[in-house]
């Protein structure tokens, strides 16, 4: 990945390269722009020149998929923060592409109109032969090489658009703009399979709303405004599906406006609506569904004329289309398929018209009477209506009928219903028949039928005798009539059977029902008994008639009945009140969910609103410390460029201060071998590129011309053939011209032979004697030249002989003083490696003496510590030796006093002071030999002296002893052995310390006594 580089500096390198005609290079170096980490950070205000740029490249250059990466990159930066940048770059793009599309139009027109090299020829051999094999004009070729490539440019173009902005809240007013601009791309060009694949899009991101909706920005249906946006979009895509004459797809956007009203929770505009049943019109007209087509023209003019504003010529042909329309519903009308699959497409039908039920003929004439259709219409309409309707006279019907569709036919409304009256015509024709006769000849029912021929409309049928015997067969098939042909007898029998199953007599949907003149025999057998019973209850009411109640009996009847109306009144009014009450909690249910739809609106618009500021406050401080960052990094910049620019002026760098971006002192010393080494590796890389690039241009031509080749080596082959085939014709015939010349030149020159021969031999004998003088001469000038030469050849190789030996000798010396110079060198090593190795010996004798000199002190330390530790270990057995003596002396001298000092040791002296507390516990102390893995400092602690360290108040150690015997036993510490020296005799087991720790033997090692502890 490119280092990242500011977007001025990448604007300014683009514009560069395409002032010099790279346009690839331009673009490769705005797309890594895109795929840098710091894109995204970058702001608005330099990204649109950038892409705006951008897009001018991929429009010049036909790279689709480029740009759509790249408004895909642009739309994720710019939704957030400003949705009026990615619709002018949408605009852009759009705009760029469709002038590119008028460019190669008129470029293609200019080529037809230049193509013609012979004004007054209209055709030419060539292009006779073109257009038998090829089928295609001047102008459909120049378009397909010209046009087309632009056209699906712009296609593709209009397809990324809508990619980048679908399923997005914010961009949803550019999204349905670039929607119609796309629908009227396909009718001015006439694209029906783009349009189709367009509509398929738009009902794929339409299907996808919901799956995005835990996204942020996603698109909220319930909202009018988006709702409505919506459906202008699909209104725009039903005139265009209709314009295009596509009705399949028409029909599917009729069911997508269906879908969008539905969810729609106010009603839409009555405009809106009267253009929605305007093109079902259309629709079912096309599609040749009668019935709907006239219930489509009713829901219409109910709209219409609850709109006004119409002029009343138009509300009359508006009327006129109305109930023509519904006189050519045939009489009957059942579908191809079953019951069932009737009833789902019917229902279907209904729901996007927005009936409840499925219309009929009657229903549909009833409700245009009902809206004073008839009194509007025109006066050919009116007198239509009255022989269709009013009159019975089934043998002059078609008769009376033919002027009238005659006179239809001429006017543009109603000439598409002449087929449609036809229909009907000969349905209700047949209807008349079956009411009035039993049998009809096919002949009479032809000849009745014979004024429809008359009827000349384009896409009407001319109803001959097959058409007429197939009609009144599918009419026996749906059901619609029951009859029996019979050919032999040339004659169609309508069946009445008394016991045939009938349907509902409520739906029109048998002839037999509309307007019957008597009943059928299956209607007779019916409602026979009804009849019958009907008759016995009259006959029985004038036989005996029913006696006047009394007053009485009246009233109470009238009670009963005021009672039940009552009661009847007051259910009514608890019915209406429920129904009212449950009108309210829908209502007020209904205003909830729209207040907490409000609220909750509100909160995410308030949260967005927060956001946004935060997000603005975050990029002010953000811009602070930009702007604080670049002060700091323009102070920076300029003292380093003063640097830079007096290392400049002294010839030391070589690059543009200006474009520089970081300096630093330490960074400007590296810059010229830095730049070397950059220009270096630009000039590899270019170089690299080039060669990859003719590379890659070289394995494309290769493998285009690849299945080219077989083709043209079949041509060159046939080429080639006819090429030698005409040369070795020509070779021939002029070796055969040349031959015929050649002898007519012999047998002219025949005749000169002789005297050819004879000054030839002349000539010969003269030249010989003159070549042999000047053979003799060159043969001894060859002489002359052969003795210089060799000469010349021995002088100089004796010369180079001589230069040689001196070459030689010259070498040899040189040798010589080379052999010279290396002894003397090695000589020099030599001796310096054993000035260093005597050098290392001495350093090293050195070091050992050293060594030595400290080993022989260390030595003299340690005999003069052992010496100190004899002398310690033999002062501390003295020592010992006498404090054992005097344990002894003192033990006689205590044996000896002891009976009489023991009653009067406290009282014979009361003169002496004698320290107070218990005596015994310092002489604990005192009794406590001294540890003999230390044996020095016991001796220093028992030769020094310290006061009052044995105890007692004084009087001496006699004193004190006297006093230590005569202490209690309780007082007392435990008994002890006499003399101390016999306490620290025995060294076999180490004594332990009062802290319950056992001491562990170490070496004697002398220390200085002021270190020891007391």
């Amino acid at each position: 990945m490119a280092p990242f580089t500011k977007p001025e500096t990448v604007l300014k390198q683009a514009e560069g390269l395409i002032s010099v005609g790279q346009t690839h290079a331009a673009l490769q170096s705005l797309t890594e722009m895109f795929s840098s980490k710091r894109f995204r950070s970058t702001p608005l205000a330099s990204l649109e020149p950038i892409m705006l740029r951008f897009i001018e490249l991929c429009v010049e250059l036909r790279k689709g998929r480029t740009a759509k990466e790249g408004l895909m990159q642009y739309k994720n930066i710019a939704q957030n923060s400003s949705v009026a940048s990615i619709e002018v770059v949408v605009n852009r793009f759009i705009q760029l592409a469709d002038a590119k599309v008028q460019e190669a139009q008129e470029k293609a027109d200019k080529a037809v109109a230049l193509d013609v090299d012979d004004l007054e020829a209209s055709e030419t051999p060539e292009s006779i032969l073109l257009g038998a094999v090829s089928g295609d004009q001047n102008k459909d070729r120049t378009d397909r090489a010209l046009v087309t490539p632009w056209l699906k440019f712009l296609w593709e173009s209009y397809r990324t658009a809508l990619e980048t902005l679908k399923n997005n809240a914010r961009l949803e007013t550019v999204y349905q703009h670039i929607a119609q601009q796309a629908f009227k791309f396909c009718l001015k060009h006439q694209r029906k399979v783009e349009f189709r694949r367009l509509c398929e899009t738009l009902r794929l991101h339409l299907s996808n709303v919901a799956k995005y909706a835990h996204q942020p920005h996603s698109i909220n249906l319930s909202d009018p405004d988006t709702l409505q946006h919506h459906l202008d979009t699909r209104f725009a895509q039903l005139n265009t599906s209709v314009e295009l004459e596509l009705w399949q797809e028409a029909f599917r956007s009729v069911e997508d406006v269906h879908n969008l009203l539905t969810m729609a929770k106010k009603a839409p505009r009555p405009a809106m609506m009267a253009n929605y049943y305007e093109k079902l019109t259309k629709i079912f007209l096309m599609s040749g569904n009668a019935l709907y087509h006239a219930a489509a023209w009713g829901r219409y003019y109910s709209i219409v004329t609850a709109i006004g504003g119409k002029s009343e010529e138009e509300m009359s042909r508006l009327a006129g289309q109305v109930l023509v329309s519904a006189l050519a519903v045939p009489v009957g009308i059942q579908g191809e398929e079953g019951p069932e699959e009737t009833k789902g497409k019917n229902a279907r039908l209904s729901a996007l018209l927005g009936l409840t039920r499925t219309p009929t003929r009657t229903s549909l004439l009833r409700e245009a009477l009902s809206r004073n259709v008839l009194k509007l219409s025109p006066a050919i309409v009116k007198s239509l209506y009255n022989v269709l309707e009013v009159t019975f006279d089934p043998l002059t019907l078609c008769s009376s009928v033919s002027p009238l569709l005659k006179s239809l036919a001429s006017d543009t409304s109603y000439a598409s219903y002449v087929p449609l009256l036809q229909r009907a015509l000969l349905s209700r024709l047949l209807s008349q028949l079956s009411q009035v006769y039993n049998t009809v000849k096919i002949s009479n029912l032809l000849e009745l039928a014979a004024p429809l021929r008359d009827v000349a409309v384009e896409g009407s049928g001319s109803y001959d005798d097959e058409q007429i015997e197939a009609y009144v067969m599918g009419c026996a098939r749906r059901g619609e009539l029951n009859v029996r042909v019979d050919h032999a007898a040339g004659s169609i029998t309508f069946v009445d059977s008394p016991f045939a199953a009938v349907e509902d007599p409520s739906s029109s949907t048998t002839m037999a029902n509309i307007g019957s003149v008597q009943l059928s025999t299956s209607e007779f057998v019916r409602t026979r008994l009804s009849t019958v019973a009907t008759t016995l209850h009259n006959s029985l009411t004038a036989l005996y008639p029913p006696t006047q109640p009394s007053e009485e009996e009246q009233q109470a009847k009238f009670a009963a009945l005021v009672a039940a109306a009552q009661a009847e009144r007051k259910a009514l009014q608890i019915r209406r009140a429920l129904v009212a009450r449950r009108r309210e909690l829908l209502s007020e249910l209904s205003v909830r969910k729209e207040k907490e739809e409000a609220s909750r609106r509100a909160e995410i618009m308030r949260r967005q609103q927060e956001e946004e500021a935060r997000k603005a406050a975050q990029d002010l401080r953000n811009k602070e410390l930009e702007r604080a960052r670049r002060e700091i990094e323009n102070i920076r910049v300029e003292e380093a460029k003063k640097l830079a620019q007096s290392l400049k002026e002294k010839g030391t760098l070589k690059v543009d201060i200006a474009d520089m971006e970081s300096l630093s002192t330490d960074n400007l010393m590296r810059l010229q071998v830095e730049q070397l080494e950059k220009e270096k590796k630009e000039l590899n890389e270019r170089m690299r590129i080039l060669a990859k690039r003719l590379d890659h241009i070289e394995r494309a031509y290769r493998k285009e011309e690849r299945p080219l080749l077989a083709k043209d080596y079949e041509q060159q082959q046939a080429s080639d053939r006819a090429a030698f085939e005409a040369a070795q014709k020509a070779r021939i015939e002029a070796h055969r011209q040349a031959h015929i010349h050649d002898i007519e030149t012999k047998k002219r020159l025949s005749r000169m032979v002789s005297d050819y021969n004879q000054l030839r031999e002349s000539i010969i004998a003269k030249r010989g004697e003159e070549f042999a003088k000047k053979k003799e001469l060159a043969q001894k000038r060859m002489e002359e030249e052969k003795a210089k030469r060799r000469a010349a050849v021995l002088q100089a190789r004796e010369e180079q002989r001589a230069r040689l030996e001196e070459e030689e000798r010259i070498r040899r010396e040189q040798e010589e003083e080379e052999a010279r110079l290396e002894e003397e060198r090695l000589a020099e090593l030599r001796r310096k490696e054993e000035e260093e190795e005597a050098e290392r010996a001495a350093a090293e004798e050195k070091k050992r003496e050293e060594e030595e000199r400290l080993a022989a002190l260390r030595k003299q330390r340690e005999e003069e510590r052992q010496q100190a530790l004899e002398a310690a270990r033999r002062q501390q057995q003295r020592e010992e030796e006498a404090l054992r003596r005097q344990a002894e002396r003192k033990a006689q001298a205590a044996q000896a006093q002891a009976p009489q000092a023991r009653p009067t040791s406290r009282v014979q002296e009361p003169d002496v002071w004698r320290r107070t507390g218990p005596p015994a516990s310092p002489r604990v102390g005192v009794a406590t030999p001294p540890r003999s893995e230390s044996p020095a400092p016991a001796a220093a602690a028992a030769g020094k002296y310290k006061p009052g360290a044995l105890g007692g108040g004084g009087g001496g150690w006699r004193a004190r002893e006297a006093a230590k015997q005569q202490a209690p036993p309780a007082d007392a510490a435990p008994a002890r052995p006499a003399s101390p020296a016999v306490q620290a005799a025995p060294k076999e087991e180490p004594p332990k310390d009062t802290d319950g720790f056992q001491t562990v033997e170490k070496k004697s090692v002398w220390r200085p006594s002021r270190l020891r502890g007391t």
